[in-house]
């Protein structure tokens, strides 16, 4: 069975979560975080950035702790105060999954695979999906063909999300023309501003809107859930989408609905060896204090425990797990998936350091580590997706 299907999303529900479980949770030890603590997120302005803030009000409000959100306008921005040890957090995005992988960018010698866990992450009513300018006439991503396609430099969670949805419409970035920005913002300023024709973000983020209000106009073309090949084509770029209708975003509503894909965004996560108290306080909070957050932003619904997908292609922290079993959403099935992730991290960590210890230059280091990854995961009986 493939990787991308042995991880497929499955979501978890369970009733009468918000009282019955806060009554078993407030039995627990009492509830104490650092006077200060720090996470790294998307620019300001965006949905992830803006439900972090939300929850550091809770943090403040219910616990006196001060929360620092550290906008990051690229994949290693966000990730790089993580690794150093400068945020204890980020509420990140699928670049969480580059980053396990030790892929793109993180195939450079001062990174390598990370051991990543989830703490929580939103699973909202939006899509992730690649927008256009509503006055180019575009109604399908085989229609961005000779189209101006934005590339953002340092950011492979966002370019290689945006080459799926051109696999989609069967174009590859030769069939387009690739025009490079320097972050996130920017690109969806180039948007606006007439540099490009399309950009990539969840429904939700706040500069969507701002094309929606321009004279451009936002579209988002679909991901049609009864086109076989456009999801086959898909899955071989990324393994993290599932079929959603979006109901939420710029341009979208339930009566106006987006049939494309989506992924939780923003993804709530930490380093393996974080404190597991700290961990399980911190699930626990964003769990019981729900409802003072959930419309702080249009996405922060999806922080909602019957909304978590605990069978991702990431493994959760033990504090966390610790935490969903005492409330009962956490299964044997689910662990046993959960395990086989950290073996997955495994196998990768310990291929890292052999490669590494037999590779001291760093020219051709990165090369050489993506096909020392393969073997050692085709070896383990784990499929490496990219090859």
């Amino acid at each position: 069975m493939g990787f991308a299907k042995t991880l497929s999303w499955v979501l978890l529900f369970a009733g009468g979560l918000n009282t019955a479980w806060a009554e078993v949770a407030q039995t627990e030890a009492p509830i104490e975080f650092p006077s200060t603590m720090a996470w790294s997120a998307y620019n300001l302005g965006t949905t992830g950035y803006n439900q972090a803030v939300a929850i550091g009000k809770v943090l403040k409000d219910n616990y006196d702790t001060n929360l620092r959100v550290l906008p990051g306008k690229n994949d290693v921005s966000r990730l790089l105060p993580l690794q150093r040890g400068r945020v204890q957090f980020s509420a990140n995005g699928v670049a969480t999954y580059f980053a396990q992988e030790g892929v793109f960018q993180f195939a450079e010698k001062q990174w390598g695979p990370m051991r990543l866990r989830i703490v929580m992450a939103s699973n909202g009513e939006s899509n992730q999906a690649l927008g256009v300018a509503a006055d180019m006439g575009i109604a399908t991503y085989a229609d961005l063909r000779g189209k101006r396609v934005p590339y953002v430099r340092g950011a492979p969670a966002l370019n290689v999300t945006t080459e799926a949805f051109l696999a989609c419409g069967g174009l590859t970035w030769d069939d387009v023309e690739r025009v490079d920005f320097p972050g996130y913002s920017a690109m969806w300023t180039g948007i606006v501003n007439d540099q490009v024709d399309a950009a990539y973000a969840t429904t939700v983020s706040g500069p969507t809107r701002k094309l929606e209000a321009s004279p451009r106009g936002i579209f988002w073309p679909p991901a049609p859930h009864d086109d076989p090949e456009c999801w086959a084509r898909m899955a071989k770029i990324v393994p993290f989408f599932t079929p959603h209708m979006a109901t939420r975003g710029a341009g979208i509503s339930k009566t106006n609905p987006h049939e494309g894909a989506t992924y939780p965004y923003p993804i709530l996560i930490t380093l393996a060896e974080r404190d597991a108290d700290l961990v399980h306080d911190l699930a626990k909070i964003i769990h019981i204090h729900y409802d003072e957050y959930k419309t702080a932003d249009p996405g922060s619904i999806g922080w909602a425990m019957d909304r978590q997908v605990f069978r991702w292609v990431v493994p959760f922290h033990e504090g966390a797990v610790r935490y969903f079993k005492s409330i009962g959403v956490w299964d044997d099935e689910t662990q046993a998936h959960n395990d086989r992730l950290i073996q997955r991290q495994d196998v990768l960590a310990q291929a890292w350091q052999v490669h590494k210890a037999s590779n001291p230059s760093k020219e051709g280091f990165a090369d050489a580590w993506l096909k020392a990854r393969i073997i050692a995961l085709d070896a383990n009986g784990f499929d490496p997706i990219w090859r």
